[in-house]
């Protein structure tokens, strides 16, 4: 019985971990590295872009263990990274952006798994966030397609 106990607390603990909201911080550097440890001296894994949301895991010092959008787990040095994020990554192999919040609503572009989109403010309906691609257009997406918030 004394054995089955730590598993007893872990299956208590369980939804209460998942009722916590998820962090997201998006790379305020220019670009930043992204590491395998929580080190400079640790292997260099992947070079991240301005705006690149991320998804916090935890902190050590000034290091930050975070998600990417494939699912990656690494380090990025805390100094990197913007108080919040306000971009989304495409997370759908094709994104459609709309210009009304409606899955028929008139498409303005598509775009590919990985391309970054601003999120412009938080007035959309429910389901939809505002976005607008790098080069001015601007209109809606299914929160679905996706990945950042």
């Amino acid at each position: 019985m004394r054995a089955l106990a730590p598993f007893a607390l872990a299956a208590l603990l369980a939804p209460a971990q998942l009722a916590l909201a998820q962090e997201f911080r998006e790379v305020g550097a220019g670009a930043a590295v992204l590491y395998d440890g929580p080190s400079e001296r640790a292997a260099k894994r992947f070079i991240v872009v301005r705006g690149t949301p991320l998804e916090v895991v935890s902190q050590l010092g000034a290091w930050v263990k975070v998600r990417d959008y494939a699912g990656d787990v690494l380090w990025i040095a805390q100094a990197d990274l913007a108080a919040q994020s306000r971009s989304v990554v495409v997370s759908r192999a094709l994104a459609s952006v709309r210009r009304s919040p409606r899955d028929v609503g008139e498409l303005l572009f598509q775009a590919e798994r990985g391309v970054l989109l601003e999120v412009v403010d938080d007035s959309a309906p429910e389901g939809w966030l505002r976005v607008r691609h790098r080069d001015g257009t601007a209109g809606f997406v299914s929160a679905g397609e996706v990945w950042g918030r």
